[in-house]
């Protein structure tokens, strides 16, 4: 079974640079040259090798949810996005403890990401999970669901792509609809989810238990 202490960063932070090691995309922070990076379709066999659906949730924390939605759904491919460190090789541990042959890790600020390193057209779903809502207002500025965002993302979605934005924070849903509502890429879906059948995860459980209302809202990708 693999250790945390296996996942090493092999070079120092003055030579940092983006590298994948072992179902694991490291892309380090203040890092100026994205454009160098090479986008690799996902049938390169350092990602999954084949070309079946690939579905990617943002702000994957500890990978609960990702996880158990490979396991249900191995005719998927299934990427974690997560800027934590510490979160993203929980994950990777996950993967390697239940032997998830579909599921690959990015270690990475989520619009970076978005706008440098994954192939155009390549995604059949999309899923944000619990965005840090910044709710101080002087803040607000760096949340993650803003209209170019939501441009960028629409470049990665294949036609139909269905997108799924999920916040316990009732001002954020707010205005997540209203940036939604600017993106020409994206429409309503017209779906109603609930909480049972979209599956478990740290923040789900844990507002949950804090008894705040969870806002599901599910778009088409229409461009």
């Amino acid at each position: 079974m693999k250790k945390a202490c296996e996942l090493k960063i092999p070079f120092v932070w003055t030579d940092r640079r983006p590298i994948i090691l072992e179902k694991f995309l490291y892309i380090p922070k203040a890092y100026d040259f994205h454009e160098q990076w090479e986008r690799t379709p996902w049938s390169d066999p350092r990602f999954f090798g084949n070309d079946r659906p690939v579905a990617l949730e943002y702000c994957s924390g500890n990978g609960q949810w990702i996880c158990e939605k490979a396991k249900l759904h191995p005719e998927i491919n299934w990427v974690a996005v997560e800027i934590r460190y510490d979160r993203a090789r929980k994950t990777w541990l996950r993967l390697h403890r239940d032997n998830l042959p579909n599921l690959f890790i990015i270690c990475g600020e989520a619009s970076v990401v978005t706008r440098h390193y994954l192939p155009r057209e390549s995604l059949s779903k999309i899923f944000v999970n619990f965005p840090d809502p910044w709710p101080k207002l002087r803040h607000a500025k760096h949340r993650l669901i803003q209209e170019p965002f939501l441009n960028d993302a629409a470049c990665l979605a294949k036609p139909g792509c269905e997108a799924t934005f999920v916040t316990d924070d009732a001002i954020y849903a707010a205005q997540m609809v209203e940036e939604l509502a600017k993106s020409a890429a994206w429409r309503p879906s017209g779906k109603i989810l609930d909480g049972e059948s979209y599956g478990s995860s740290f923040f789900a459980d844990l507002w949950k238990k804090k008894g705040y209302s969870i806002h599901f809202m599910d778009y088409i990708c229409h461009q």
